[in-house]
């Protein structure tokens, strides 16, 4: 019986078998790390998107907050001039609408007369 010894003190057969099997462990390990290694690369692209995506909408926002305002004032003023307006004398515009009216009925009539 003769046993081969690797350099290590081992036997040769049952250390080239372990070897062999540890490689397909260790090939099967650095398959899965480059897998997740660019599933974690993928995700941090997509993070940082996702980061770019939601400081652009909230400028946006930023924005359109400042434009509401804006027009809020705008109609503020705008109502407050007709409240001014309503509460002006009623009976003077109301003298108004009635001589409108008269006249539009007058304008009625002279049409349909002359047909």
């Amino acid at each position: 019986l003769t046993v081969v010894f690797a350099g290590d003190g081992a036997a040769a057969g049952s250390h080239g078998y372990t070897n062999s099997g540890y490689s397909v462990y260790e090939e099967e390990n650095d398959r899965l790390t480059e897998s997740l290694r660019s599933k974690v690369s993928a995700i941090k692209s997509l993070s940082i998107e996702i980061g770019t995506e939601v400081k652009n909408q909230n400028k946006m926002l930023s924005e359109m907050e400042n434009d509401f305002d804006s027009t809020g004032g705008l109609l503020g003023a705008t109502m407050g001039r007709l409240r001014t307006l309503s509460r002006g004398s009623q009976t003077k515009l109301l003298c108004y609408m009635m001589l409108f009216s008269l006249f539009v009925f007058f304008v009625i009539y002279w049409i349909i007369k002359l047909r």
